[in-house]
C-alpha cells in the first residue's frame, strides 16, 4: 500500500518530464476513457505552449514522484488579465485515494493566492466525475459546456472557473 508521505512533490521540471507527462496522459486516458492519439497531441501542444511562455513568478509545476518515478502532475499556466489555467492534473490510478489530489490542489490554490491571481479556470470532460467533485469542493463553478472531437472521440468538455479572494 502506497502512503502519501512516501511521495515527493517537486516544482522543477527535469529533462524528460514534459515527454513523460504527455506519455502518462496518452496511456492512462486511452486505458480509462478510450481517448485517441489526438488527445496526446493536444497535451503535447499545451506543454510546448507552457514551456515557450514559462514565467518563473507566474507559472508552476507540481511533479509527484514515488521511488524516482513520476506518478502525477499538475501545471499552472498564466493567462491574460491575471488569470491562471489549471492543466495536466493527473495521478496514476494506483496512487489515487491517498489524498494526493487534494494536497496538490491545495498547493495549487495557495500558489494562486500568494501570486495574486484574480481568477483561475480549467477544462475537463464530463467523464471526469471524481475530478469534477474535487474542483467543486474547492470552489470551482461549472461555467460552460461544449461538445468536442479533440480527444479522438466525441466528448462533452466542461469549463470550471474560480474567483480568487
Amino acid at each position: 500500500m502506497h502512503q502519501l508521505n512516501n511521495i515527493i512533490i517537486r516544482n522543477q521540471l527535469h529533462s524528460g518530464d514534459p515527454g513523460y507527462i504527455i506519455y502518462l496522459h496518452g496511456k492512462l486516458y486511452k486505458q480509462q476513457y478510450n481517448y485517441g492519439i489526438e488527445f496526446e497531441m493536444y497535451v503535447a501542444k499545451g506543454l510546448v505552449e507552457f514551456l515557450q511562455n514559462y514565467h518563473a513568478e507566474k507559472d508552476r509545476v507540481w511533479i509527484c514522484e514515488y521511488q524516482h518515478k513520476i506518478i502525477g502532475s499538475l501545471v499552472l499556466m498564466h493567462r491574460e488579465n491575471n488569470e491562471g489555467q489549471l492543466r495536466y492534473f493527473l495521478i496514476k490510478p494506483e496512487f489515487r485515494g491517498l489524498g494526493l489530489g487534494k494536497k496538490l490542489l491545495k498547493l495549487f490554490l495557495n500558489f494562486l493566492k500568494e501570486s495574486n491571481y484574480q481568477s483561475c479556470f480549467l477544462w475537463t470532460t464530463d467523464e471526469q466525475k471524481s475530478a469534477a467533485a474535487l474542483y467543486k469542493n474547492s470552489g470551482f463553478i461549472l461555467t460552460e459546456e461544449k461538445f468536442s472531437n479533440v480527444f479522438g472521440k466525441k466528448v462533452k468538455e466542461q469549463r470550471y472557473d474560480l474567483k480568487i479572494k
